[in-house]
C-alpha cells in the first residue's frame, strides 16, 4: 500500500461510516464532533477504590477517565489480557450474538454527560444489507464490548472535558495497559523465565495490533525504552507515549527473538483490526 493510501484511507472510512444513514438512537451531538480515542487501561480515582477506564486521546495527549463499575472493569481487563474463559460472560455472550447474527461492532460512541450520568451507543452493521444500526447502552458494557470487538471508540468534547480534572492511579496488582495498540504488562520474574527474556528493564508486549504488529512486533517482546526512556510499569508506558511531542511519531525499541529492534509509531489512535496475543 503506497504512502499516501495509507494515510488516506483510514480518513475515508471514517467518513463513510460518518456519512452513512444509521437508524436508532440519536447522538447527542454531530457525527463530525466526536474525536476518536484508545482504550488504555482499567485504573481508580487516586484514594480510592472507585474504577475507572482510561481513553487516550492522541491530539491533546490527555488520558480521560470515565467512570465504570466493578464487574464491566474486571470485563474489560479479561479482554486486555486476551484471557478465554470455559463459558463466556455477559459481553462475550453479546459478542457472539453479534456476530452470529452476522452483525458487526463498528464503532462505539459515549456522546453525552446528564445530570452526572454517562451515555454511549454502540453502532452496529448488519450484513444483509448494510443498515447501520445505533443502540443505546452503558459506556462501561459498550466498552467492554469495543475491546473484545476492536471496535472504533469515539468520544465527544463535553465527556472528554468532564474527566479531565479526575485524579487516577493505576491498580495495584496485575496492571495491564494498551496504548499505540501494543497491549503490555509487567516484565515480573517468571514471565522473563518462561519467555526467556533478557535481564534488561521494561514491559512485556501480550498482544499487538496495527502498525505494530505490521512491523514485526510480536506477543512475548520486550519494550525497552519509548523515546529513549524506559517503562518499568505499564502505566509508566502510558505516560512515556502520552508524552509523545505533538506531530512526532513515538520511537520503540524492543527485543525479540534474541536481537534489538526499533519502530517508529504515529501516535494517533490505531486503525480497528484484530489482535494477535497471548494470554500471560
Amino acid at each position: 500500500m503506497s504512502s499516501l493510501l495509507s494515510r488516506t484511507l483510514p480518513w475515508l472510512m471514517s467518513c463513510t461510516l460518518l456519512s452513512a444513514p444509521v437508524s436508532g438512537r440519536e447522538l447527542a451531538v454531530a457525527p463530525d464532533r466526536l474525536i476518536a480515542v484508545e482504550l488504555a487501561t482499567v485504573a481508580v480515582l487516586a484514594g480510592t477504590d472507585v474504577p475507572v477506564v482510561l481513553l487516550r486521546e492522541p491530539e491533546s495527549g490527555d488520558v480521560i477517565p470515565i467512570f465504570i463499575g466493578i464487574p464491566e472493569a474486571r470485563a474489560i481487563l479479561l479482554a486486555l489480557r486476551g484471557v478465554e474463559l470455559p463459558r463466556p460472560m455477559t459481553h462475550d455472550l453479546l459478542h457472539d450474538v453479534i456476530g452470529k447474527l452476522s452483525g458487526t461492532l463498528e464503532r462505539v460512541v459515549v456522546d453525552d454527560l446528564r445530570s452526572n450520568t454517562y451515555h454511549a451507543a454502540l453502532e452496529i452493521r448488519l450484513a444483509g444489507n448494510g443498515e447501520l444500526v445505533r443502540i443505546d447502552s452503558r459506556p462501561s458494557d459498550a466498552l467492554a464490548l469495543a475491546v473484545r470487538a476492536s471496535a472504533e471508540i469515539r468520544v465527544s468534547i463535553p465527556v472528554l472535558q468532564a474527566g479531565r480534572d479526575l485524579d487516577f492511579e493505576g491498580l495495584r496488582n496485575e496492571q495491564v495497559v494498551t496504548a499505540l495498540g501494543i497491549t503490555v504488562v509487567e516484565a515480573t520474574p517468571d514471565l522473563r523465565e518462561a519467555l526467556s527474556l533478557p535481564d534488561r528493564e521494561g514491559v512485556i508486549v501480550t498482544a499487538a495490533r496495527g502498525v505494530a504488529a505490521f512491523a514485526g512486533m510480536e506477543p512475548g517482546s520486550l519494550i525497552l525504552t519509548v523515546n529513549d526512556a524506559v517503562p518499568l510499569k505499564p502505566m509508566e508506558f502510558l505516560e512515556l507515549v502520552r508524552k509523545t511531542p505533538a506531530g512526532r511519531p513515538a520511537t520503540i525499541t524492543y527485543w525479540w527473538s534474541g536481537e534489538e529492534h526499533s519502530i517508529e509509531l504515529s501516535t494517533d489512535v490505531p486503525a480497528r483490526g484484530s489482535r494477535q496475543g497471548v494470554a500471560l
